[in-house]
């Protein structure tokens, strides 16, 4: 029914309206490290009773983006378990409906059914470092709500999906160092009275995704007072071009989602625009399964690091530069910091 209203609704804009924690160690060790052949790395059994051990403490989460582990080119049982399929892909996570993020467009025939944007770039690269070969890749089409099941479950090596690193989401899965920086943003009708994440959202029926950033902060402003009162937090869709359908069919008065997907939406429809400005900080990573640290995510931090210096500024100006324009914060590709050693 969605993809007919969009398809419905999204009529005459060419190619683009097609796409809209825990008690017993060995437990947590399970459940940390599900595809280790390591122990349980355990505390061993010839102490004298009332010695006490001392545990290793997780890195407090304060900056979450400076959390993930040091770059490494080196090969390790993750990467030789990809490159020993049958295959020989990378299976990642992305959108395909996100306009210059990761999407198909009809109008290009040189691109023809294949998905591109400035994610789908990032993934390309990871797949050349890591295979050899940039369209070593297959690609899954995952909803907002379902990345990090998705992680969890083992049906993609990474999501590289828009996704915001912060300290929740880093109980649940693996980032890799930030390769991007944008925040909360607003949107809404060009003829609408909203302003931005403010009072002007008085009565207004406000849009967000599932399992989003967006929706997280709207439930917890709800909660402490840091939305007026009479707003209404619509019940979450399962993706966040959902959203820009409400909106488009009057269901829906405004959309709260990062802002560099926001104003890409405004460059698909006219009729809406970026409302106020910023009101957060985030950083999108690459999300990978948790134990994967050795390996894998210091594989791609790696990349990354190689990517900050030659393509990300390529990419981004092929694909972001025209919607966030000149003077956007998300312009340089935020600093990486690592993990300290314990």
């Amino acid at each position: 029914m969605i993809a007919r209203r969009l398809r419905a609704s999204l009529k005459g804009w060419g190619g683009v309206g097609a796409m809209a924690l825990a008690c017993a160690t060995a437990l947590v060790l399970a459940l940390l490290l599900p595809d280790s052949t390591l122990g349980d790395g355990g505390t061993g059994a010839g102490g004298q009773g009332v010695a006490r051990g001392t545990q290793a403490k997780a890195p407090r989460c304060t900056d979450p983006q400076n959390l993930s582990p040091a770059p490494s080119s080196a090969d390790g049982p993750t990467i030789d378990a990809i490159k020993n399929r049958k295959d020989r892909r990378l299976i990642v996570g992305v959108d395909q409906n996100s306009y210059h993020w990761g999407y198909r467009d009809p109008n290009n025939p040189e691109a023809g059914s294949d998905l591109e944007g400035f994610d789908i770039d990032l993934v390309h690269a990871i797949a050349k470092d890591i295979l050899g070969d940039p369209d070593a890749v297959q690609f899954r089409a995952i909803p907002t709500s379902q990345r990090i099941p998705a992680i969890q479950g083992g049906k993609v090596d990474m999501v590289v999906r828009t996704m915001t690193i912060n300290c929740e989401r880093l109980k649940q899965v693996a980032f890799s160092a930030p390769y991007f920086k944008t925040g909360q943003q607003v949107l809404a009708p060009v003829s609408s009275d909203v302003t931005g994440y403010d009072e002007s959202l008085a009565g207004k029926r406000i849009c967000s995704a599932s399992s989003s950033t967006a929706n997280e902060r709207l439930t917890a402003d709800r909660a402490h007072g840091g939305l007026v009162s009479s707003a209404v937090v619509s019940p979450p869709v399962p993706n966040q071009l959902d959203c820009l359908v409400r909106l488009q069919l009057g269901e829906a008065d405004a959309v709260v989602t990062d802002g560099a997907l926001a104003a890409s939406q405004a460059a698909q429809d006219p009729s809406v625009e970026l409302k106020g400005g910023i009101f957060t900080t985030e950083f999108y990573g690459v999300a990978m399964k948790k134990g994967s640290d050795d390996d894998l995510v210091r594989r791609v931090n790696q990349v990354l690091a190689d990517y900050r210096k030659d393509g990300w500024r390529r990419s981004y100006d092929k694909w972001l530069a025209p919607t966030l324009g000149p003077d956007s914060p998300s312009k340089i590709p935020p600093d990486a910091q690592y993990r300290q050693p314990t």
